[in-house]
């Protein structure tokens, strides 16, 4: 019998995440998957996230079993193999025969047939050596583990968490793991017109946001198949980002320098219908991805390199949210960590420095600009606002505890431990700690003549 569509989707998609550096949340909402009924789309999503999630864990037990050097097997059946043994220690309800069977099914599929003798062995001593029944019981870290133990709990590379517990702390950096390794909630952006009980009609069910009073959170249903997410009333939008948003502010003439896929940029139109918005982006099919997304009429999307954008204008607002390493985003990219290393942050820091810089020069007297990431790293935060700042007459940095005092006072701001989401004046969201992703803000003012 061949592998079940759920499963060779999985698999495909795991290759292309490791061959093409693809991102797996991006082919799991894909055409293909959506002609999957909803059983099928679930079991796909959670092989994909949970093999990217656990895959330092499911690697050193199956090389515990294996004869050969994972290094040497080729991709194809290392995939296979790391799908089963994902099924094997964490799905209970997937028989241990099921899981070995397919796992051999896709290894032949992939024309490694003289390799399914190895994945069936493999597997079968997998199963056979009560690696099921310690998975499953699993429980976060222990109070006052080592960072190695954190890092091995819970499948991350001891370098990055090694980071976060230099920067955050031990407790911090623990949860921050724990957080990584939790199906995250899924946020969601509202348009104005649009009332809990238009999707209640649509079998998706919400409650209030946790982070702001105007997001709210999926319990149950399947938004992505609803009439008002395909009409673009409805966005799926982490809780953070759309406070990095909110920051932005009014104003008459609003700047998002790198604004693909456009949820912030959908976010500052709602919030300023009346002003005029440019938003850039330097990849075309991106911007089409951004036209579809933020279709106000006040929007104008252009495809430009923020380093050189076609303007000659000065903006009121002005957003950078700038590319990054993605830190603070595991949970939904578990990809991440697998793909970075120690020397990237020293790049990012100098282009993220050029965009934040050009930028400045975009921001009318009087008007302020929000620089953001959803990176939880030093060098692509505090440090890139403080060496422009530094290097830039004309701008002061504005406290983001401030703004948050404003949003509390207006209702908008649901969390009442505003001191938790700042420090030195940045705001800062730690996946684990608050009920987000990571981000990080930082609000510079230009001053008047």
């Amino acid at each position: 019998m061949p592998a079940s569509p759920a499963r060779v989707a999985a698999y495909e998609i795991l290759l292309r995440v490791e061959r093409e550096g693809a991102y797996a949340a991006d082919l799991l909402h894909s055409s293909r998957l959506a002609r999957f009924s909803d059983s099928d789309k679930a079991l796909a999503t959670e092989l994909v996230m949970g093999v990217l999630r656990w895959r330092a864990r499911l690697d050193h037990s199956l090389a515990s079993v294996c004869d050969q050097p994972l290094a040497k097997l080729d991709l194809e059946v290392l995939m296979a193999l790391r799908l089963g043994a994902y099924q094997l220690g964490y799905l209970e309800r997937v028989p241990a025969r099921a899981a070995v069977h397919e796992s051999v099914e896709l290894a032949k599929r992939a024309k490694k047939r003289s390799a399914a003798p190895l994945v069936n062995a493999v597997l079968r001593h997998l199963a056979l050596s009560g690696q099921r029944k310690v998975f499953h019981a699993e429980r976060p870290a222990a109070e006052g583990a080592s960072v190695r133990d954190i890092a091995d709990h819970s499948s991350h590379p001891l370098w990055l968490v090694e980071r976060w517990e230099r920067n955050f702390g031990a407790t911090a950096a623990a949860r921050i793991c724990d957080f990584d390794q939790s199906v995250p909630v899924t946020a969601l952006r509202l348009s104005a017109d649009v009332t809990d009980d238009d999707l209640r009609r649509e079998g998706v069910e919400l409650a209030p946001g946790a982070l702001l009073t105007h997001a709210r959170r999926l319990v149950s249903g399947d938004v992505t198949r609803s009439q008002v997410l395909a009409a673009g009333r409805v966005a799926i939008q982490d809780e953070a980002s759309q406070l990095v948003a909110a920051l932005v502010g009014t104003g008459a003439r609003i700047l998002d320098c790198c604004a693909a896929p456009g949820g912030k940029t959908a976010g500052i139109a709602e919030r300023n219908p009346q002003a005029t918005i440019v938003a850039a982006e330097l990849h075309p099919h991106r911007a089409r991805t951004l036209r579809r997304r933020s279709p106000g009429e006040n929007v104008s999307v252009i495809v430009a390199d923020a380093l050189a954008l076609p303007l000659n204008a000065e903006f009121d607002r002005v957003l950078a949210d700038v590319p990054c390493s993605g830190t603070g985003t595991l949970g939904r990219n578990p990809e991440i960590k697998w793909r970075l290393e120690p020397g990237a942050f020293a790049d990012l820091h100098r282009k993220q420095l050029a965009i934040l810089r050009a930028a400045l020069d975009r921001v009318a007297p009087g008007g302020r600009l929000v620089y953001s990431t959803c990176s939880l790293e030093p060098e692509e935060n505090a440090e890139v606002a403080n060496e422009a700042l530094f290097s830039r007459r004309g701008f002061r940095l504005l406290d983001c505890h401030d703004e948050l005092l404003k949003l509390k006072a207006t209702g908008e701001l649901a969390w009442d431990d505003l001191d938790s989401l700042t420090h030195d004046g940045f705001l800062q969201t730690l996946p684990g700690l608050h009920p987000c992703d990571g981000f990080f803000a930082a609000l510079l003012r230009r001053e008047t003549p």
